[in-house]
């Protein structure tokens, strides 16, 4: 008897649970290794993938599930994957700690007949699958955003995310690249604010003393929003009702501060997020795989976007949170849905073949399935 636990280290939590010896195609044992569980947008992720996990386990689609939560570390995500390798489990969802330091214990994963797919923070071993998010596209539209509504002139802070996770330089370097495209967009300060709102706001504190006025903060998401936005407000002076445009990050807590400055001022921004109930989406994609399905090996999940177009109804979302359809269907309601139903497009130009992959994944109310006809491929 081996056992399967959901761990997050570093919140004094361990829940164990019996699993068969060996788990099957007919009762497997999925297993999530989260590098990093120190912001809003993973919590929820982890939630996203433990919803659909206890659901699919209720159904007996699966035996049991794993949940294991890290410190950020290259090393200790490694020593995670190599034991679930040990527990010979089915399929490992990888939230990666780099997208290249974890791969050679992910292609022993691979070697060891085990489905490997990483999320978000991918890895780039090539056995494994990555479901992942546009964060150069999504990232240079947010940009060039704020700086037209800049007049293309001013000073901006840049808020880095996780260090060493692939989504930080990816962003990073999206937006240097943007920013090469405008000269007169001036970067005064670049810090590091973990994508977490409390982070986030003592690193801005430290620095905006010491620079000339800020017109704009270019930010990564997770929860951060919400930090920059209060350093400004306790920093007050120049910025009291003249806030510089902070990009949103899809924090809920900082839409409806949004909201409330664009009653008093009419103040703009533009919210663009990755959405964490991907977390439920590995998870069946993981399953479906395991039953047969055949997958490309690159996908990419929509973003959600607010602008003053739909500014009012997000506001409405209880706080605390980040934006994700999976959570929030019942948009305007004021609270999630109960059910978890998530309609993730994914798109992937493959240059070698100039075709568009698509898959549908549709996580209906009863649990997941890929769809009847789940993979198109089309010209690009």
């Amino acid at each position: 008897m081996k056992l399967g636990f959901a761990v997050a280290l570093g919140a004094s939590m361990v829940v164990a649970t019996a699993v068969p010896t060996f788990a099957s195609p007919d009762a497997p044992v999925i297993a999530l290794t989260n590098a990093y569980f120190g912001n809003t947008w993973r919590h929820q992720m982890v939630d996203a993938f433990e919803a659909a996990a206890n659901e699919a386990k209720a159904n007996g689609e699966i035996a049991d599930f794993i949940t294991m939560n890290g410190d950020g570390s290259v090393a200790q995500q490694n020593s995670q994957i190599a034991s679930l390798i040990l527990k010979q489990v089915d399929v490992i969802l990888v939230d990666a700690a780099s997208e290249t330091a974890v791969n050679g214990v992910i292609e022993k994963a691979c070697a060891a007949g085990i489905i490997v797919i990483s999320f978000d923070s991918i890895a780039n071993a090539p056995c494994n699958y990555q479901l992942n998010f546009d964060f150069e596209g999504y990232k240079a539209t947010q940009a060039e955003a704020v700086f037209k509504m800049l007049g293309d002139k001013g000073n901006v802070i840049q808020v880095r995310g996780v260090k060493g996770s692939a989504p930080d330089n990816s962003i990073f370097n999206t937006q240097q690249a943007v920013l090469e495209k405008h000269p007169d967009i001036k970067v005064v300060a670049t810090v590091y604010g973990q994508a977490t709102a409390s982070v986030a706001q003592d690193a801005i504190t430290n620095v905006l003393p010491s620079l000339p006025h800020v017109d704009a903060v270019l930010a990564q998401g997770g929860s951060d929003d919400v930090g920059i936005a209060q350093a400004f407000v306790q920093y007050g002076g120049e910025y009291e009702g003249h806030m510089p445009i902070i990009e949103g990050g899809g924090g809920t807590d900082f839409v409806k501060w949004w909201a409330e400055e664009n009653a008093k001022n009419g103040y703009q921004t533009i919210s663009m997020n990755t959405t964490p109930g991907i977390g439920g989406a590995a998870f069946w994609l993981g399953l479906s795989l395991l039953k047969g399905a055949d997958a490309p090996k690159m996908m990419i999940m929509p973003v959600a976007t607010v602008d003053e177009s739909n500014l009012a109804e997000y506001a409405k979302l209880p706080g605390g949170q980040i934006i994700s359809p999976s959570l929030f269907a019942g948009l305007g309601q004021g609270q999630p849905s109960q059910q978890v139903r998530h309609d993730c497009l994914a798109d992937q130009h493959v240059s070698r073949t100039r075709h568009r992959w698509c898959v549908r994944l549709l996580i209906p109310p009863r649990g997941g399935r890929l769809g009847q006809q789940p993979y198109c491929r089309t010209p690009a």
